[in-house]
């Protein structure tokens, strides 16, 4: 009876993870919303730390839990509540941001499987093992780059041109005075997300290293 009962708190805790930590992202997700929104000239999408988030949800969390956490702020922002930027809701989704907004599904999971998961390496003492951590890290910052850029950019500034009647073109021009942020954030989110690893999927200093 003590086993089952073992066993059971057991399959609870392994079940209950990652559904906290979806929940943790839709929560940052809507707090980075609020946190503020930068007007830019030109263009009707502002700057929010949204995509610092996304990032790390792609970074920290396998594809199933960042997809999870994605769906669950859309959800809520389509239902009515305000999470999106500038206290937006459901009409943020059908606005000229809509396709960033809706691009955010396929672009942490694009990020996420590039990236390979939380997997990480460890450091030895004798300096082994930096060559692949080098290598896990230009991974992750790619996959950032693929995954929040590319993807969600292409979503955005498809959906914008055809609901504004914009040229495509135009749309890019205007929207690539976001990338130099992005990539800022793409690059500290790789450095934040090998340090928070061990820590979001209880792992200490000492733990074996996972490599893939």
């Amino acid at each position: 009876m003590h086993d089952i009962t073992i066993r059971a708190s057991s399959a609870a805790r392994s079940l209950s993870a990652p559904l906290l930590r979806s929940l943790l992202f839709a929560v940052l997700l809507a707090a980075s919303a609020a946190a503020g929104a930068i007007p830019v000239p030109g263009t009707p999408v502002p700057v929010t730390m949204q995509t610092f988030v996304l990032m790390l949800a792609g970074l920290l969390l396998p594809a199933g839990e960042a997809a999870s956490a994605t769906v669950l702020y859309l959800a809520a922002g389509a239902f009515g509540l305000p999470v999106f930027a500038g206290g937006g809701s459901t009409a943020s989704l059908v606005g000229p941001s809509a396709g960033f907004l809706l691009g955010f599904l396929p672009a942490v999971v694009v990020t996420a499987a590039i990236a390979g998961g939380p997997g990480r390496e460890t450091l030895r003492p004798d300096g082994s093992g930096i060559i692949r951590i080098a290598l896990r890290s230009l991974r992750r910052l790619l996959a950032c780059v693929a995954g929040c850029i590319v993807v969600d950019y292409a979503l955005g500034v498809a959906v914008q041109s055809i609901l504004t009647g914009i040229a495509p073109p135009l749309v890019a021009a205007s929207s690539a005075v976001f990338v130099p942020g992005d990539l800022v954030k793409a690059v500290v989110a790789t450095l934040v997300a090998t340090g928070a690893l061990p820590l979001l999927h209880g792992r200490g200093p000492g733990a074996a290293a996972m490599t893939r």
